[in-house]
């Protein structure tokens, strides 16, 4: 009969669903796991660290035969790899004397290592005083089309340098400008091809900066001069020493602007140019390279290992939260 409650409890318990439990509000949720937390986490792994390794031995194995090649006779360079050194070592600084105080044939680096400091140094100095104030003025000064702009000046990381070779040759050749200060067309050109990217990159490191902390000192009377050097500047550290140390390596290792507007003149050539030309007419002298090469890397390493503690801060700065 319908209505009728079931004879035998166990069956009414069997056909009756089961009550849904409801979350504890008492009960703290699991903490989240952030996303830089589970990257770091796969970094540190034991698979993360074997990969490391790996990348390391791949990256430093090849610096290992420069230098043992270096310090080699030219008649083992020749005749056997650089391996063979281990086994049957010869150790001479020949091939360093010629290159750096031998025939202009022959190397002669010493002038040139001078020439390729003379172009680097304000090289980068230059772009990053200029792209310091711009960030500034794009992240915290307030001004019509100002986003605009930024966005001009970003897109003109997409624009070749060697489109602004001719044009930027063509305005320093034959000028007195140019006769007097003979380095002067290398650092415009190098400067004005690094400021779209290092604008790009300080700004983003100043947008996270707290707006409290600028505020704050706008509150206690401090004009932009004083929120740019006191406040901006030390936290902005990490950031310049990024983009310096980006700069530097590709200023030093630049080949075509300083080829381009050295005009062949040895007075001003960089390091980068006399090692093209060190092998020889014939390549007879390709013995020599090893050497020229390990020679134009010691600057570069001396100032990475001097900024690598604020490199990786740099980079990451603003890339995750949480």
């Amino acid at each position: 009969m319908s209505g009728t409650t079931p004879a035998n409890p166990a069956v009414a318990t069997a056909e009756r669903p089961p009550a849904r439990s409801l979350p504890d509000p008492m009960r703290p949720l699991p903490p989240r796991v952030s996303a830089a937390s589970r990257t770091k986490s796969l970094l540190t792994s034991q698979a993360g660290s074997a990969v490391a390794i790996v990348l390391a031995l791949m990256w430093t194995v090849p610096t290992i035969g420069l230098l043992t090649s270096s310090v080699r006779p030219e008649g083992q360079i020749r005749s056997s790899g650089w391996w063979t050194f281990f086994t049957d070592p010869s150790f001479t600084l020949a091939n360093y004397q010629t290159v750096l105080f031998g025939r202009a044939s022959n190397g002669q680096l010493a002038s040139f290592f001078m020439n390729s400091l003379t172009i680097t140094v304000p090289a980068t100095l230059i772009p990053l005083v200029l792209a310091t104030m711009a960030a500034y003025a794009f992240s915290v000064l307030r001004w019509k089309g100002r986003d605009t702009v930024f966005v001009i000046v970003f897109a003109l990381q997409i624009v070749p340098l060697q489109m602004a070779l001719i044009p930027l040759l063509r305005i320093f050749s034959g000028s007195a400008l140019a006769e007097a200060f003979p380095f002067l067309p290398i650092w415009v050109a190098h400067s004005s091809f690094g400021l779209p990217l290092a604008i790009f990159l300080l700004h983003n490191f100043m947008a996270e900066v707290p707006r409290e902390l600028i505020e704050a000192a706008r509150v206690d009377g401090a004009g932009h001069v004083t929120v740019f050097f006191k406040v901006m500047m030390p936290l902005m550290v990490p950031a310049i020493a990024s983009f310096a140390i980006f700069q530097f390596l590709w200023v030093w290792n630049d080949l075509l602007v300083g080829l381009t507007f050295s005009g062949g003149n040895n007075a001003i050539q960089p390091l980068t140019a006399r090692l093209s030309e060190m092998a020889g007419s014939r390549g007879q002298d390709w013995h020599l390279l090893t050497s020229g090469a390990f020679v134009s890397m010691i600057v570069p390493l001396i100032v990475f290992f001097a900024l690598q503690k604020y490199f990786v801060r740099g980079l990451l700065a603003g890339s995750v939260k949480g």
